[in-house]
């Protein structure tokens, strides 16, 4: 079984191609124009091991906001196609993970459901060209593409980068577990049969 897919999004604000494989080891590069999200992205196909391959290019003279909250739904939408119909997979997923000071939890459902539960006090401001408020952009927009209930909480931190990029690590070490094969299951995780409609 190959877990992959492939999606281009272009509009007047962005244009997203990205290469994204479930059962893979961290390969591929991560050019969005925004250096701290490059590196969100590289920590999460490393911790995800997901072979993912993203280039962007955004309107960054108005802002990061429309490149972050572009490449989570071109994510988001990569997740969902390369997962298929979901048949076999363990469907649930949780990780806490400390960096430094900081301590980040995410539990998350490939229920066919989209929604985004944030809860994190991060400093105001931003690290190179990425506003700290743009974490909860960019988790919305993959919950939302990908139909993935998704819970996020920050627990503690006093430094930002640590802080997200604790969030970034525990939803990749969660996702991982989700997407997993789980040997046992011969259907669809669920009662109802499906987890797509």
């Amino acid at each position: 079984m190959t877990r992959t897919a492939e999606i281009a999004r272009q509009t007047k604000e962005t244009d997203v191609r990205l290469t994204l494989g479930l059962d893979g080891e961290g390969a591929g590069t991560r050019q969005t124009g925004v250096g701290f999200l490059d590196h969100m992205l590289d920590l999460m196909a490393r911790h995800g091991r997901l072979d993912l391959e993203v280039a962007v290019t955004g309107d960054l003279q108005t802002g990061a906001h429309h490149t972050v909250e572009d490449t989570g739904i071109v994510l988001g939408q990569a997740i969902d196609r390369a997962l298929g119909d979901r048949v076999g997979i363990t469907r649930y997923g949780h990780a806490v993970v400390p960096m430094d000071e900081a301590r980040a939890s995410v539990a998350l459902d490939l229920s066919g459901r989209p929604l985004l539960a944030f809860e994190a006090d991060l400093p105001p401001g931003g690290t190179g060209n990425f506003d700290h408020e743009l974490t909860e952009e960019f988790f919305r927009a993959v919950a939302s593409a990908s139909r993935m209930t998704l819970h996020v909480t920050v627990e503690t931190g006093t430094n930002a980068h640590h802080m997200i990029e604790a969030a970034f690590k525990a939803f990749a070490r969660a996702l991982r577990q989700a997407v997993a094969i789980d040997p046992t299951e011969k259907g669809v995780p669920s009662t109802k049969g499906t987890l797509t409609s």
